[in-house]
């Protein structure tokens, strides 16, 4: 058997404008594939997309209608094969203050939403796409798809209840998804990040001293990873015929304590 073939087909990258969506669109436009970057960063998107020879889409993922367009734009560039969600969000709080004031309910929705609910409607409508395609191989493969968790599924920190539940949904839903799509030939597979070095700490110095420290938590290689460590992972999980229902931590081995 041999890696799947992505040359000629297309792929989504929600998230796809920065961080790890942006590694992994570049890694997947570097195996052949017209790739759609979704986000709804428009200026840093179109830069990207017209880098790869791929094409921006401003999406927000909680949209059903703004994820068919997506999935329309990749599947007039090729058969659509491969959806990344990448696209993600945190807002820290603790369950209650230290005035015993509640969250504010919102706020928890607003992370799910847009981390748990956003990702199963991006891969639902393209999954749908998928399943139309022709089979790629004998095994009736027609495509992939990789959510992205994080450790904070399983070693969640005070004040990330919100983020956390999201997370552990995307985890708890990678089997029963695998197992949905099974019939159609879509594998699903999950990538659970660790510290990665992403736009999110800022730049400066000030900046570089505060990762430096989380790398310290590190177990080995003692420093934050890099988007691009992340997306050789992602590709593994899309190109590897054989990876399905997977949860896989990228994380250098840290365990999150509890602050």
């Amino acid at each position: 058997m041999s890696r799947v073939d992505l040359d000629g087909a297309s792929s989504i990258v929600t998230g796809g404008a920065s961080g790890i969506g942006e590694a992994c669109a570049r890694q997947l436009a570097a195996a052949g594939s017209r790739v759609v970057v979704a986000d709804i960063a428009e200026e840093r998107g179109e830069s990207v997309a017209s880098e790869l020879g791929g094409l921006f889409v401003r999406c927000d993922v909680t949209s059903t209608e703004e994820a068919d367009v997506a999935v329309a734009a990749a599947s007039e560039m090729g058969p659509l094969r491969v959806l990344v969600n990448s696209a993600g969000l945190g807002h820290p709080g603790r369950t209650i203050s230290r005035d015993n004031e509640p969250m504010d309910l919102a706020k928890f929705e607003f992370v799910v939403r847009v981390n748990l609910i956003g990702s199963f409607n991006m891969l639902s409508r393209a999954a749908a796409a998928m399943a139309a395609t022709e089979p790629m191989d004998d095994d009736g493969q027609r495509g992939a798809i990789v959510n992205m968790a994080s450790v904070a599924a399983f070693d969640g920190q005070i004040g990330q209840a919100a983020y956390s539940a999201s997370k552990g949904g995307i985890v708890g839903m990678t089997l029963p998804i695998a197992r949905d799509l099974s019939v159609v030939g879509i594998r699903v597979n999950t990538i659970a990040p660790g510290l990665i070095d992403t736009p999110i700490y800022g730049d400066g110095e000030q900046s570089e001293a505060f990762k430096a420290h989380l790398g310290e938590s590190v177990l080995f290689p003692k420093r934050l990873g890099s988007a691009e460590e992340l997306a050789f992972t992602v590709m593994d999980l899309i190109t590897n015929p054989y990876v399905n229902g997977e949860v896989v931590r990228v994380d250098g081995g840290v365990r999150l304590p509890p602050r």
